[in-house]
């Protein structure tokens, strides 16, 4: 039977998200789920050096096939991008360090993966995974949530039965959708004087 475990991480500068999903088989099943609360380090430059040290621990202690994180979202305020885009980077340069895979997700498409709407509130993401996941409400931040939408996110795409099923899908549609494109090519060069120019 096949297991993966999938380390999921919010970024954040005052409070990160993380958590671990073991999946077993086709079955996806909460480890951890927590937070890093990071708001009483003043010093910027050692909360950073707190995300790599945490990320290198949990990848040590649970052993993850794989990092799946949030991409930072593009607000109005750029040094908060800045900031966030650093808390990313330094989680992700702890999983390379340990020659751990990643993959980054948009916050659409974590919305739209775990409830089908990619405005969701971070309540109603909360709510749905609760009721996919079965686990215990006992975390009081949605940054834990959050990072747990990550790795459902990424059991989705790449360790779901129906994934592969879709991307085949996929890739026929590509391939009839050039075929039409070549058929109408062709029908227009064989009948010219059915078309209008």
């Amino acid at each position: 039977m096949t297991e993966k475990i999938i380390l999921g991480i919010d970024p954040g500068t005052q409070i990160l998200g993380y958590s671990l999903v073991e999946v077993v088989g086709d079955k996806p099943r909460v480890m951890v789920l927590d937070v890093l609360y990071l708001k009483k380090i003043a010093d910027f430059n050692l909360r950073i050096r707190k995300i790599f040290d945490s990320t290198l621990r949990l990848i040590d202690t649970f052993h993850p096939d794989h990092l799946a994180i949030e991409a930072p979202f593009f607000g109005k305020n750029v040094q908060s991008m800045l900031k966030l885009g650093r808390a990313q980077g330094v989680a992700i340069a702890a999983a390379m360090s340990r020659d751990l895979s990643f993959s980054e997700y948009e916050p659409a498409t974590i919305k739209q993966t775990v409830t089908g709407n990619g405005t969701a509130t971070k309540e109603q993401v909360a709510m749905m995974l609760r009721s996919i996941l079965q686990f215990p409400d006992e975390t009081r931040y949605y940054d834990a949530t959050d990072a747990l939408a990550v790795a459902y996110t990424c059991y989705m795409e790449r360790w779901n039965p129906m994934a592969e099923i879709q991307e085949q899908l996929n890739v026929k549609k590509k391939k009839q959708t050039k075929s039409r494109r070549a058929s109408w090519a062709e029908f227009v060069n064989s009948n010219p004087e059915v078309v209008e120019r």
